[in-house]
């Protein structure tokens, strides 16, 4: 393939409200701090601020990772933002993180995957790049705000979810073997009333008088899942590509729970010194996490030139996107 996509820049942006786990021992009034980190590897968090809203962190984290691709809002030609926690219903909150930026050259629009919305919309943005020349460097944004929907006397749900955002500029590109390799996407839709926010849309619309909207586990998911089918899409990916999981140097994922990613690499036969986790001091942040990570492993020195980058991401509905990307 003679033109493709690379990653030439990425950004983060984390809330200042700071939330550890002991605030919750508080909270709720029993202690949940241990199990947080035995059983998810969370300890702590942040918050939106009172006024601050998901674009804000999109912006930010957007700014960041042009300046780290040496590029302007000025080159950019199109923003995909990932979220399934916008401003507003309509219109898509990529419109805001334009106007904030001052892209004006810029197409944009939303994904909603859910957590499986940035490598998606890696993915969708990949595809614009190859297959159209006026899309020359584009923006891909993961944020997440969902502490605008917690039940805040479920520990199921409050204790996890955090705020955040993650970017990563694409360019196009024509040296051979640089940037995206493959992807396979996956939808087990029969999940789709299992986890999520259930009101606000046509199915419940919020009503005056309405209990605010929060997200809930209505259905318990095998526990096993993720661990089931993240190999499976990586190991496809990889067949794909014809890259052995062997030479893949970093792996990224969907970062709700370490102990997932234990039981993941250890089913890929990899260590975990090639993967990389941040909920420890972010939380879970949604369609933040994936471009969150890799943005914090790329500042650890995590990755070099040649390096090959597997990306691996789950969201309610179920929907499961994988990617691999050779860094340049």
């Amino acid at each position: 393939m003679s033109r493709n996509a690379t990653i030439t820049g990425t950004g983060c942006a984390v809330p200042t409200k700071s939330l550890p786990n002991a605030y919750f021992d508080q909270l709720l009034g029993k202690p949940v701090s241990e199990w947080l980190v035995k059983n998810t590897g969370i300890e702590h968090r942040f918050h939106l601020e009172d006024g601050q809203v998901t674009s804000d962190l999109a912006t930010s984290a957007a700014r960041q990772a042009l300046t780290r691709a040496n590029k302007t809002a000025a080159d950019v030609d199109l923003i995909i933002l990932a979220t399934d926690t916008p401003d507003q219903l309509s219109p898509a909150t990529a419109v805001v993180v334009q106007h904030q930026l001052g892209a004006t050259r810029a197409a944009a629009f939303d994904v909603n995957c859910a957590c499986a919305g940035f490598v998606t919309a890696l993915d969708t943005a990949t595809k614009f790049i190859q297959a159209d020349a006026r899309f020359r460097t584009v923006l891909v944004v993961g944020a997440y705000g969902m502490s605008r929907y917690l039940d805040w006397t479920d520990k199921t749900t409050c204790t996890l979810f955090a705020d955040g955002a993650g970017a990563v500029v694409l360019e196009a590109t024509d040296a051979p073997g640089a940037g995206w390799l493959g992807s396979q996407l996956y939808t087990d839709g029969s999940y789709w009333d299992a986890l999520g926010i259930y009101r606000g849309g046509t199915r419940l619309p919020s009503r005056p008088g309405d209990e605010p909207p929060v997200v809930k586990f209505v259905r318990k998911f095998p526990a096993s899942y993720n661990i089931e089918h993240w190999p499976r899409l990586l190991r496809a990916v990889s067949a794909d590509t014809r890259v052995p999981l062997e030479q893949v140097k970093l792996f990224v994922f969907t970062q709700l729970n370490l102990r997932v990613i234990e039981g993941v690499m250890e089913a890929l036969g990899q260590p975990m010194s090639r993967a990389h986790w941040i909920m420890h001091k972010w939380g879970y942040t949604g369609s933040g996490c994936i471009p969150m990570t890799l943005h914090d492993a790329v500042d650890a020195g995590k990755v070099a030139p040649g390096d090959v980058v597997a990306f691996c991401a789950s969201g309610g509905g179920v929907s499961m996107a994988a990617s691999f990307f050779r860094w340049s």
